[in-house]
Formats: structure tokens, sequence, C-alpha cells
């Protein structure tokens, strides 16, 4: 065993610990330190034989591990706790080592970490991790940002750590400075709450409208899954659908409380959204959809609310709506993504990241959360086009959504006739449509403001800012 760590992993919970393993099974010496010491040991005493690890049991002893520059991992809850181990550990370092930050942290938090450190010539690398437990050992898809100086030297392990596409390409970049990497996870979990929130609504159409059970839904996202909609969330759907719970020995779906919970990054993905003025509304509308299902009183209460009298399809009519279902899950899913996309955009541009949106496509490939076969769609259309303005600028998008939108209108039309709650769903079509629509309404909004607020409005006809003296008269005069 050497006596020096090629690299250090502070935080040993499930995360921290599966990672510590993935480095070490890939032949790194990993330095290993826990606030509570016993886990330390227990992790060495069960996982011993993977690899080489050196259990320490001070911030002292551990940063002394480790080989220069020093890496060092942070894998501990987000926030405060973070902020309490860097203070730890950062008067312990020197000129050109680094503090990874692998949580869920806020970007504005990671840009703030990385400018104090890095005047005390530290480098701190905030990196997206996604995949879960399984990926953290197996691996997972890795977003890291801060210099590149850091990633030349912590690129290598991160790659030889990361999941793989499916042509071998490691599933990690050095996504840009400071916070963007954790701008991209961000992101990433807000794709992936509509993501869930879409499959969600198709579920229900189907077993609502449809009548299918959820063991034959099951067999539907099975099938799907050997398809364009092929991706880890449509798998796990139909295990999830397939599971019978072993105390009742009903559907695992219908044992389940239907009040679903968030962490977070989602309201972030959102609220960032606002901030930057980017449509994410498909994004939204999942994260408010998680929000109603848990208000559990107002949902109550509310159960005497009149609705349209439902039908249930009969068996052939509801293989054809199953097949149009498809259709509206794959053109939705589009839309999401290209929300998402361009909110990493905009947020390389407001903050001069430089972000590679072909790169962060072919990154998502493999170990993630969203990882789909159509983001080898995406990583082309971007390297095609590298300034491409939004995939549905992508004559191939374009083309799918043009042959699946009837089917799409007709969904949403038969979810509003039976009843059915789509949000996900009509917040896409109605994105798609306004994107390409003539002339919005906006023009009206402009007037009012205009009329109200004296807020001015710009024409088609000529350049310049207007106001119009809504009187009787109604002047307009420049602004």
């Amino acid at each position: 065993m050497s006596s020096t760590a090629q690299i250090g992993v502070t935080g040993l919970a499930v995360m921290g610990r599966n990672l510590a393993r993935n480095f070490a099974r890939n032949g790194y010496t990993v330095a290993l330190h826990n606030r509570t010491v016993a886990r330390t040991h227990e992790l060495v005493e069960q996982f011993g034989d993977e690899g080489d690890f050196i259990a320490t049991e001070s911030a002292e002893e551990f940063v002394s591990a480790l080989e220069r520059p020093r890496r060092l991992v942070v894998m501990v809850k987000a926030g405060e706790a973070t902020d309490a181990v860097i203070a730890e550990f950062a008067p312990l370092l020197e000129d050109g080592d680094m503090i990874i930050d692998g949580g869920n942290a806020h970007f504005a938090d990671t840009r703030r970490r990385e400018r104090e450190l890095r005047d005390h010539g530290i480098h701190f690398v905030g990196t997206g991790v996604s995949g879960g437990e399984e990926g953290a050992l197996n691996g997972p898809s890795i977003m890291p940002g801060g210099s590149a100086e850091s990633y030349e030297s912590l690129g290598p392990m991160l790659e030889k750590i990361s999941a793989k596409a499916r042509n071998g390409d490691p599933c990690v970049t050095h996504i840009g400075p400071d916070g963007a990497g954790h701008f991209v996870k961000m992101v990433h979990n807000g794709i992936e709450y509509a993501d869930m929130q879409l499959i969600g609504e198709a579920y229900q159409l189907l077993r609502d409208v449809g009548g299918y059970s959820p063991a034959e839904i099951a067999e539907i996202f099975r099938t799907w899954n050997t398809g364009r909609l092929d991706s880890y969330l449509i798998e796990i759907t139909a295990e999830v659908l397939a599971h019978t719970d072993a105390s009742t020995g009903e559907p695992f779906v219908d044992v389940v409380l239907d009040q679903a919970e968030q962490k977070g990054t989602g309201r972030w993905t959102v609220q960032i959204a606002l901030d930057l003025g980017v449509p994410v509304s498909s994004i939204a509308e999942a994260v408010f959809a998680r929000s109603v299902s848990g208000h559990a009183d107002l949902r109550k209460a509310s159960r005497h609310l009149a609705g349209p009298s439902a039908r249930r399809l009969a068996k052939d009519e509801a293989a054809a709506f199953a097949d149009q279902v498809e259709q509206a899950l794959y053109a939705s899913k589009i839309v999401s993504y290209t929300q998402g996309f361009h909110q990493i955009a905009a947020g390389s541009a407001q903050y001069d990241w430089d972000i590679d949106l072909g790169k962060v496509a072919s990154i998502w490939r493999g170990g993630c959360i969203i990882r789909a076969a159509f983001l080898d769609r995406i990583t082309q259309a971007y390297e095609a086009e590298p300034r491409l303005v939004g995939l549905l600028a992508d004559k191939g998008f374009a083309d799918e959504i043009a042959a699946s939108q009837d089917d799409w209108r007709a969904v949403i039309s038969t979810a509003v006739t039976q009843g059915v709650p789509t949000p996900a769903f009509a917040a896409t079509l109605a994105y798609y449509d306004a994107l390409r629509a003539e002339r919005l309404p906006a023009a009206l909004t402009q007037g009012q403001r205009d009329y109200f607020g004296a807020h001015t409005y710009r024409r088609v006809d000529r350049d310049g800012v207007f106001h119009t003296l809504w009187g009787a008269d109604r002047t307009e005069v420049d602004g």
C-alpha cells in the first residue's frame, strides 16, 4: 500500500463512500476522512479488498496523507456543512491544492467559495455528480467547474472513474470556470423533474383513459424503451410499475402515498430561469406538480369540485391511444430538453463561462439520471452547429415534432375533455406553439403597460422607443 494518496474523500455517507470505492477500484490510493471516525474504519473493514485506502482520524492526518497537489473531495450536505468543511481544511492546504465539492451546491455559493479560495492560492472545483449511489460506485456523469489548471490535474482521474457512453467516451468534461459545473448539474436536475413529470402524466393517461393496469403499462414502457424513448427513466419506470407490494399483493404504485417530495434543485432551476428571463415552463410545471401533490388538505377539500364524465376507451381504441401518448411523450421530451439547454446557454452568456453545449449533451449519455439514447442526437446537433439557437432549430428535431404534433395535440385534448391533469404536456405544447407563432399577444401587453404606467413600446415599422399620451387625442410621442 502506498504511504500517500492521489486523492482523498471526506464525508463518507453513501455517495462519498461509493465515490471513494470507485477511485480505489480504478487503481488510486484513496485517503479517507469522516467526522465520525468509526465510519472511516467501517469502510476499510468492509471494502478494503477493493483497493488501497488510507484511513485517517483528523483533518491534519488526512491532509498529510495526500500527495501534492492535494486533491480533496468534499461529500457533505450542501450549505453550512460545506462551508464548515472548507473552513476546517483550507488553512491546512498550500498553493495549487484543490478542494472538490461533489455535493448539490447552489452555483452562487460555488462562485463565492471559488473566489475566496482563489485569493489563497487554492483551487475550488464545484463538481456536479449524477447517477445516485450506483453511479458514484460504478461510474457517474461528472460536471466539474473551476480553473482549467485544476482540470489538467484532476481531469484524468475523473475520466477514469466516470461512466462511459456507448462509444466509450468518458462522461465528464471541464464545464467552465467557477460555478459552471454546479449550474449545469442544477439544470440537469431540472430537466430530470420535467422528464419524470411527463412520464407520470403518460402513466396516468394510460391508466385513467386507456384503462390499462400498472402491469400492462409496465409492458408498454418496456416496449417504448426499445425505441427512441430508450432511457434510464423509462427503464426504471417499467420496473416500478411491474412491482407488486409484498405485504398486500397490490401494485406497488397503489400503496405509495401520492405526494412527491423534492430536494430543491428543481426549484433553483426555475428561480434562476426567472432571473435570466428564460422560459422553462416544462420544468416549472413539474416543480409545481410536486407542490400540488404535497398540499393534501387543499386536495381533500377540493374533491367536491365537478369534473367531466370520464370514459375509458375500448381495447382497440386504447392501443391506438397508447401510440399517441408515445408521440406526445417524445415531442414533449424534446421541448423540455430544449428549454434546459437554452437556460445553460443563457447562464453561460451571463457569467462568461463559454460552455460547450455539445459536450454537455455528450457527458449526459451515460451515468446520469437523464441518460437517454436521443442525447446522441442532441450531441450531433450541437457538433454540427455549435451556435444552434435551440434544439427546435435543428431540422431533424423539427421534423420529428412536426410528425408527432397531431397525436400530441390529440392526447392533450383528450386529457382536457377527460379531466386528467397534464400540466407538463400542456406547457410543452404551449411553448412550441409560442415559438412558431407569427405574432404573440405581447403587443397588447405592451399597450396595456404603456397605458397604465407609461412604460413605452417599440414599433414594427420604425426604430425608437415610443409612448402614447392616452387621452382623447391619444397623441404618440418619442419615448
